[in-house]
């Protein structure tokens, strides 16, 4: 809530200043959820972007763009909050992976993961299509995660080259730095993601009629929890994953022994379809000891070449079904 929302005598001038920032909100949110790979601390940080610009605007002569101003602002205060915090993670970075046979461990903590975020949070409706396909791309867990393993300051250059498009000299101008530095900043990134394999123009797979049909064979699968269905359904290398859980596994025998072994009390289970990180998402509820069903898991679909490439269940249900809109129970 910015200040104006706090003061119902604002002037028409404070009531215009207000729109121009909420129409930059999804873009900055993306952004800062790329710097910081966490849906909570980017709307943070775009609420205290808003409220800087609040309070400096009369200092803002306007020699750049309004928008230019505010990622200027956004970059400060997302350099900020990671001088202060870890490098997020997904469990595949965390070590190697594990069988059905090896006991759950421990929770790690809430600041330890990659965060998921709804589709409307961060990906523009309407627009170019093109600009929609690389914001949605650019939010893939898969490319977040890797984009942790940049400097601070690399990883905002990054996302300002090769995600929006600047210019050398504009990202020059809001880092206070040089050119040179930019372009050599640039390169240092591009070898870091691409030593992950990790591509920044590629563009997400639209949802057309095949990749439809595979995910209504999924949810089928998994409601009647029929683990040879499934698991047809994954690529060889496709990787189950739960966070707050460090274990991850990528054979479909663990995946189907894990199902089958511990993980089931999911069988008849339900899915709620909704979308995060630009790819499809579901809520998961299982069955509950006094009838109905109670929330499980935030699941991410990673589509493929070839099939599910990745699920990730993310089990943090009441952190993350308010912010998806999901229902916090379901009847029989």
């Amino acid at each position: 809530m910015t200040e104006l929302a706090t003061n119902p005598v604002a002037s028409p001038a404070a009531a215009d200043l207000e729109a121009s920032l909420e129409r930059h909100r999804v873009e900055l949110t993306a952004y800062a959820y790329r710097m910081l790979g966490s849906t909570f601390e980017s709307e943070d940080a775009v609420q205290e972007t808003f409220v800087r610009a609040w309070r400096a605007h009369d200092r803002f002569e306007g020699r750049s763009s309004l928008r230019s101003w505010l990622y200027r602002i956004a970059t400060n205060v997302c350099l900020d909050m990671l001088g202060a915090s870890q490098r997020r993670a997904r469990p595949m970075d965390l070590g190697p992976a594990g069988t059905a046979d090896v006991p759950l461990p421990e929770p790690l903590a809430e600041a330890t993961w990659i965060e998921p975020v709804p589709d409307a949070r961060v990906v523009p409706v309407g627009g170019d299509p093109a600009d929609v396909a690389v914001a949605r791309e650019s939010v893939r867990l898969a490319f977040v995660a890797a984009l942790q393993h940049l400097p601070p300051k690399q990883r905002a250059v990054l996302i300002l080259r090769e995600v929006l498009h600047w210019k050398a000299e504009e990202v020059a101008e809001l880092l206070g730095t040089s050119v040179a530095s930019v372009n050599s900043a640039l390169q240092r990134a591009r070898a870091t993601l691409a030593s992950r394999d990790v591509r920044t123009t590629t563009s997400a797979p639209s949802l057309g009629p095949e990749q439809q049909a595979l995910l209504a064979r999924y949810v089928d699968a998994f409601e009647r929890y029929d683990m040879d269905a499934l698991t047809s359904l994954l690529r060889e290398d496709a990787v189950w994953n739960m966070p707050p859980y460090d274990l991850w596994l990528r054979t479909h025998l663990d995946i189907s022994r894990w199902c089958l072994g511990p993980g089931i009390g999911c069988r008849g289970s339900r899915l709620i379809a909704t979308s995060a990180n630009g790819a499809p998402a579901f809520g998961q509820y299982k069955p509950a000891a006094g009838g109905g069903y109670e929330p499980w898991s935030l699941q991410v679909v990673e589509l493929g070449e070839g099939g599910i490439a990745g699920i990730t269940f993310f089990l943090d249900t009441a952190r993350f079904f308010p912010l998806f809109g999901l229902p916090s129970r379901l009847d029989a």
